[in-house]
């Protein structure tokens, strides 16, 4: 039997506004023009401002009176939306940048890839159809690196259903041989071993350290990757020079040779655009959001209008008209709920970044990385009063141009350890003496992890065995045995 009821519920729910924010706090400054742009095409109440001069300030006279909750349409008159004063222009720019200033890439329409300089050999040889046809299926497989990642049965599967060309095994292997002569010496490779191999392959005759480096390679791979070279030299019968100067010959090959081949108009270099600057002047620091190339914004005085003729004339309407009226509204609200949010968001980030530079101020002032104090992104939180998922949103992508260099935020932000004195440490400072013990040790009985904890440990740093592999991993150091040299 059905039964209705009436029932009360507390629910939180988010504003339009407070969406937006949360959205927008998450992209860079490299992002937000493009987002603005997307707002721009799909709200026609949104447009630029035109070249109009408003104050320095960023955040305008109206910066604190960010609206919290999404306000209802259908309390709003007609009046709530055509009154000048309540649909601001929105200042995103600073007064010393031009329009001129904007710098974006400009791509080249020319240039060849790196698969179209192996076609390009491929076309110099003397081949039939047939076989230059497997050549170029082969190279289409090869990736970025150089690399053929794929078995040569399942190219051989692949030619036979999408090409349908029946192939043996051994003819796709007498192409990627022909392949393997290409240059970058090694391309084609279906693994490092061949890779290597296949370069020292061109140099075998060269000298002594040559045919021996080749050797090594293609006889006592597993030994030289797990650096055991007294085995190495025992059964290759090499004395300490010998091993030394075959071990230098192969260190100078190249894993990746795709990578050695590299063509500048083929793509744009991308580039670091901070969201924040910070100077130095008379000892202060002055730190500003990064606002280039972002447009001003102003909700459009046409619509408004619009809404004004409406007014005057009410009761001749037609249902048309209306309903063009109730989508204006909508879009006005869109409006300024963006231009909002985009101010909410320059507000947030700055708050935060000046909370990060009071708190890490002894480090801004120098750039010593010793300097910077353990930060997690609740002290952050506490000090803001912001949730800790704001902090995170803004630390997240971010970067800031100071006079020492360019850093992402979340550089600053780092573990502590107290040392046995009781002082409380960053684990940043750890790892730097962990990196200097490291650089300094003899390469031939490198320090292992027990006598780095030990090396700390005299340092009045009490840090377990597992605790400095574990940074050592982070600092991309591998172990002991892989760190030896001759």
């Amino acid at each position: 039997m059905l039964k209705q009821s009436l029932q009360q519920k507390l629910l939180q729910k988010l504003s339009p506004l407070q969406i937006q924010v949360i959205k927008l706090l998450e992209i860079p400054t490299a992002q937000l023009e493009q987002r603005i742009k997307e707002e721009l095409e799909v709200n026609p109440v949104l447009e630029y401002a035109g070249d109009s001069q408003g104050s320095n300030d960023e955040y305008g006279d109206e910066a604190d009176s960010v609206p919290e909750q999404e306000m209802e349409k259908d309390e709003l008159s007609i009046d709530d939306y055509i009154r000048d004063d309540d649909i601001p222009a929105y200042k995103l720019q600073s007064r010393n940048y031009s329009k001129d200033d904007k710098h974006e890439d400009i791509p080249f329409s020319g240039g060849t890839t790196f698969h179209e300089h192996l076609t390009a050999q491929l076309g110099l040889r003397i081949m039939t159809e047939r076989q230059r046809n497997i050549a170029e299926y082969i190279i289409g497989n090869i990736d970025e690196d150089g690399y053929l990642r794929r078995e040569i049965e399942e190219i051989v599967d692949d030619l036979a259903f999408s090409q349908n060309v029946e192939v043996e095994e051994q003819e796709a292997l007498e192409a990627l041989e022909v392949i393997h002569d290409f240059d970058p010496p090694g391309v084609g490779a279906r693994d490092l071993q061949e890779c290597l191999v296949l370069q020292m392959e061109r140099r075998a005759n060269e000298a002594e350290s040559a045919r021996h480096a080749y050797q090594i390679l293609k006889l006592h791979f597993e030994e030289f990757t797990r650096k055991h070279y007294d085995k190495i030299a025992k059964r290759l019968h090499l004395d300490d020079e010998q091993l030394k100067d075959a071990v230098d010959e192969i260190l100078k090959l190249n894993p990746k040779p795709g990578s050695s081949y590299s063509n500048p108009m083929s793509k744009t270099a991308q580039h670091i655009i901070p969201d924040f600057i910070l100077e130095v002047e008379d000892g202060q620091f002055q730190l500003s959001l990064n606002s280039r190339n972002l447009p001003e914004l102003r909700v459009s005085t046409t619509y408004s209008e619009m809404l004004s003729d409406y007014q005057s004339n009410k009761k001749n309407q037609s249902r048309e008209q209306k309903e063009a009226v109730m989508f204006v509204k909508q879009k006005l609200d869109s409006a300024k709920w963006f231009i909002d949010a985009i101010r909410q968001r320059q507000n947030t980030l700055m708050t935060v970044m000046e909370a990060i530079l009071d708190y890490q101020k002894e480090y801004f002032v120098e750039g010593d990385e010793m300097s910077l104090r353990p930060m997690i992104l609740k002290d952050i939180a506490d000090k803001t009063n912001l949730d800790i998922s704001t902090i995170s949103r803004v630390s997240n992508s971010k970067y800031i141009q100071t006079h020492f260099g360019i850093f992402p935020l979340k550089y600053f932000f780092s573990e502590g350890l107290q040392t046995d004195s009781g002082e409380e440490v960053s684990t940043r400072e750890i790892k730097k003496i962990l990196e200097e013990c490291i650089a300094a040790e003899d390469k031939r009985k490198p320090l292992t992890d027990d006598k780095l904890a030990l090396i700390l440990k005299e340092k009045s740093y009490n840090i377990a065995r597992r605790t400095v592999a574990k940074y050592r991993e982070q600092l991309n150091i591998p172990v002991a045995r892989l760190r030896k040299e001759l």
